[in-house]
């Protein structure tokens, strides 16, 4: 039986408006649970209410109703939110505003250092998440002079060096260039199945959805679809109702069906629509 990581209840999160009478709803009765070592994508156009969730998660926000559990702590409780932020790492879309040192190894210390882990253990921290990115050689470059993937992965490796059992990304790849992205996908992966840390993406890029265990579509501050990549992208009508892409190969699957050629309608991968096509020839 899996060990829940993360268990929303009924969550709702509103905004105050500047008129006290009209709040906005951002998140409206969301539940949830994510079980210790899965790798979750939650995907959904702007204003769907995802990250307002994602900051729920190391409790950055409080429910206005409703309940969040991390790791079996409740965030609500003030006296667990120092435990609740060292199980949950959060990385976000611009890593200059998490990089904070002049020097890479220095950055990655700061975390360790706040939470008063012995010097010793922390030179161990350092050079052991830096290795894990790949951003070892570079402990002792200036961060400002990385390109944006180098530097997302130093943020990484500073939120490793806490020793989370989980990581959020908020759109942490959406200022990215194509190689910068692929990189910084390719660490998460890594740090799912070799470190078997519990990982939520939230993203805009269907392709680094399709190796997810499971995908949760959000719209209007809700959750409208859970499912496995193959479950929710062959349901191209409805991801595109809500403004939503699908892989590129799930669309031209979706396009061949409509023009009368039977592929199937769960393909999300060149390999598999080359597949396809062959055996239809």
């Amino acid at each position: 039986m899996c060990n829940k990581m993360v268990e929303c209840k009924n969550v709702v999160y509103q905004y105050k408006g500047e008129d006290e009478s009209k709040n906005t709803t951002a998140v409206n009765d969301v539940t949830l649970d994510v079980n210790e070592g899965e790798f979750l994508v939650i995907l959904g156009r702007n204003g769907s209410g995802k990250s307002t969730l994602a900051k729920h998660l190391n409790g950055l926000l409080l429910p206005t109703d409703g309940k969040v559990i991390i790791d079996g702590l409740d965030t609500s409780n003030e006296e667990s939110i120092w435990s609740i932020r060292s199980k949950t790492g959060m990385v976000f879309q611009n890593p200059d505003n998490q990089i904070v040192a002049t020097i890479v190894e220095e950055d990655v210390a700061f975390g360790p250092e706040n939470l008063g882990v012995e010097p010793l253990e922390i030179r161990k921290r350092v050079d052991d998440s830096l290795k894990t990115v790949g951003m070892y050689q570079y402990r002792r470059h200036e961060p400002h002079l990385l390109s944006g993937g180098q530097k997302q992965r130093v943020a990484i490796a500073g939120v490793l060096a806490m020793k989370p059992k989980c990581i959020v990304f908020d759109e942490s790849t959406a200022m990215l260039d194509p190689k910068g992205r692929e990189e910084v996908v390719s660490t998460i992966m890594d740090l799912n199945k070799n470190s078997h840390i519990t990982i939520i993406l939230i993203t805009h890029y269907m392709e680094e959805a399709i190796n997810a265990d499971r995908i949760v579509v959000m719209d209007k501050g809700k959750v409208i679809k859970s499912g496995k990549p193959r479950e929710v992208f062959k349901d191209v009508k409805t991801m595109k109702e809500i403004g939503l892409d699908v892989p590129q190969m799930t669309e031209l699957a979706y396009e061949l069906r409509k023009e009368g050629i039977e592929v199937k309608d769960d393909i999300l991968t060149i390999d598999e629509m080359v597949n396809e096509l062959c055996r239809l020839k």
